[in-house]
């Protein structure tokens, strides 16, 4: 079994479309544990508020097939797969780390890039799974977390219903 940390984010109907997530995102991945809800900015384009979290699970699925759980996951909350890159989702599912597995292949890079730069991504990690180490850096996510910049990327803590 492998530890995997996924993001899941939505700036459009954003706690019903997240409660829609969690729920299956639990089911589909028994054990997932959750960080807090958090409200933040829309980046790389103008919008409103994104809600994000952080799943983290045990499995024994391979990275690709994760991801296909995941796009239909996107796809029963509304997402449409020829949505463009820099626009509101109904729901976006981001595969962030797979244990130690340093990955650059059409369509998916592991570690993701954007953990580290995103406060919505590393800050919610480093809550659920602080131990849990950078397959590049070396550090773990605490220890990055620790070193961000966050009044620059604040994150507002919000109430989801119970999953």
């Amino acid at each position: 079994m492998t530890q995997v940390l996924v993001a899941a984010g939505s700036n459009i109907d954003p706690v019903r479309h997240l409660g829609m997530a969690t729920r299956e995102l639990a089911q589909a991945f028994p054990g997932a544990r959750f960080s807090m809800a958090y409200r933040n900015a829309a980046v790389g384009f103008d919008g409103e508020d994104f809600v994000n979290l952080v799943v983290a699970f045990d499995s024994a699925l391979a990275p690709g097939a994760i991801r296909g759980r995941l796009q239909l996951i996107e796809a029963h909350c509304g997402r449409a797969r020829d949505a463009p890159k820099w626009a509101p989702r109904a729901m976006d599912l981001d595969l962030l780390l797979y244990g130690d597995l340093v990955l650059d292949a059409p369509g998916m890079r592991l570690p993701r890039p954007d953990l580290v730069r995103r406060a919505y991504m590393l800050g919610p990690a480093a809550e659920i799974a602080p131990d849990m180490r950078h397959p590049e850096l070396g550090l773990t996510l605490a220890q990055l977390w620790a070193r961000f910049d966050r009044h620059a990327h604040p994150l507002v803590p919000i109430e989801l219903p119970s999953q």
